[in-house]
């Protein structure tokens, strides 16, 4: 072995070593820059968040701040159960591509096959995959003006004014429109073909098989241990406008709340806002260590295969530049079934939902490439989430997590 070769070969095993420390990744300092994002923005004594983040299934931060109940003053940790409002759609939308793996539905299978009831031949041309992907075209009908309605209204109630509705507003499959009634259609279809109700279906096919005990779809007269209420911020000039049609009264002052700093909170959930009572489009309740074995579930397999997986991964529908909705109408983004995707340039691609209800806000994105998982619960709605999430994915691609395309 010549002088010559051993110094190329002493360089490569330096360089190799370079790269092996500068790729290391540090958690105590993700941990530290992570916490300084929260304390900037949260405080103990007022609604707060639980997050985690998951690199290769293994948790590398879990953190939370504030109180889940004012009146009960019980502290957010990793078992308080929040809502996290339109994140349920994805558990939907795998309930429909499960019973599709199994040969019992295809997803192009027409409405009209599904609801002889529905008069319109509207519905033989808008399938399951279009409802899945906001792309089916079918306008949102229902009664608004009655707000009380709309406070208690139920999943079978959102299907009411299908029956009669004879225009779309565009030809299904050719726009993005985000609308949330389609989402109890795929339920009542996961109804029809199992012969099973939503909710056991669920249970037995999607949250038993990621290995989640602390999920459940609220009801209004059931309790739920550990929940989380949502809270609106609101000033001195609201206190005695809060909205007539709501339940509580007004001035109630278990509804108020003022924290060390002054800040007045008020409950904004079942009862306040509407639409906590329909389950397919949102109404899960659930915790953050419940959501992390959802996420390793769907990393592994366990839910559904990979290929069917993937196939809610992909872009199915052009989100950015919609006329008919502004819900995350971002550059590069898209909807796949049940989840957006983020192909930004010189950035990983990133799945990722939103959930918003009340005073509940919610984030859950994955990067398949790096395999790793940001989830965020809060039960507070005053905060601008996108930045706050455009922070942590910065400091997690200078800490190593990600890679920058």
């Amino acid at each position: 072995m010549n002088h010559r070769f051993l110094l190329i070969l002493l360089a490569i095993i330096t360089m190799v070593g370079v790269s092996c420390n500068t790729s290391k990744v540090d958690n105590d300092r993700i941990a530290e820059r992570i916490d300084s994002l929260l304390n900037s923005n949260y405080t103990d004594d007022a609604p707060g968040c639980a997050m985690a983040i998951l690199k290769d299934d293994k948790v590398v931060y879990m953190g939370w701040r504030g109180i889940a109940d004012v009146n009960t003053k019980e502290k957010i940790n990793e078992h308080t159960v929040f809502n996290i409002a339109s994140i349920t759609k994805q558990f939907t939308a795998l309930a429909i591509l499960s019973l599709y793996e199994q040969g019992k539905l295809d997803i192009n299978d027409s409405v009209a096959m599904y609801f002889p009831e529905f008069k319109s031949d509207i519905w033989k041309t808008v399938k399951l995959k279009h409802l899945m992907s906001h792309s089916s075209g079918v306008p949102d009908n229902r009664p608004r003006v009655d707000k009380d309605f709309m406070l208690h209204i139920v999943d079978k109630q959102c299907l009411e004014y299908m029956v009669d509705l004879d225009e779309l507003k565009f030809e299904p499959g050719t726009k993005y429109d985000y609308k949330n009634p389609t989402f109890q259609v795929l339920a009542e279809v996961v109804k029809r073909v199992s012969g099973t109700d939503f909710e056991t279906f669920q249970k037995e096919n999607i949250f038993n098989k990621a290995g989640m005990t602390n999920v459940r779809y609220f009801e209004p007269t059931i309790e739920i241990p550990h929940m989380a209420h949502g809270y609106i911020n609101i000033s001195e000039s609201d206190l005695n406008s809060i909205d007539s049609d709501s339940e509580k009264e007004k001035g109630d002052l278990e509804t108020q709340y003022t924290d060390k700093n002054g800040r007045h909170w008020m409950e904004y959930d079942y009862g306040e806002e509407t639409f906590f009572g329909t389950k397919a489009d949102g109404g899960i309740y659930t915790s953050l260590d419940d959501f992390i074995k959802w996420e390793i579930a769907l990393s592994n397999d366990k839910v559904v295969a990979k290929s069917t997986k993937d196939l809610a991964y992909t872009p199915h529908i052009e989100v950015s530049g919609s006329k008919y909705s502004s819900y995350q109408n971002r550059d590069n983004t898209y909807y796949g079934y049940g989840w957006f995707i983020d192909k930004k340039p010189n950035r990983e691609t990133k799945i990722y939902h939103t959930g918003d209800n009340g005073g509940f806000q919610a984030y859950a994105a994955k990067y398949p490439k790096s395999n790793v998982c940001v989830m965020m619960f809060s039960n507070r709605n005053d905060l601008d989430r996108w930045s706050t999430q455009m922070a942590i994915e910065q400091i997690i691609i200078e800490e190593g997590l990600l890679s920058n395309d």
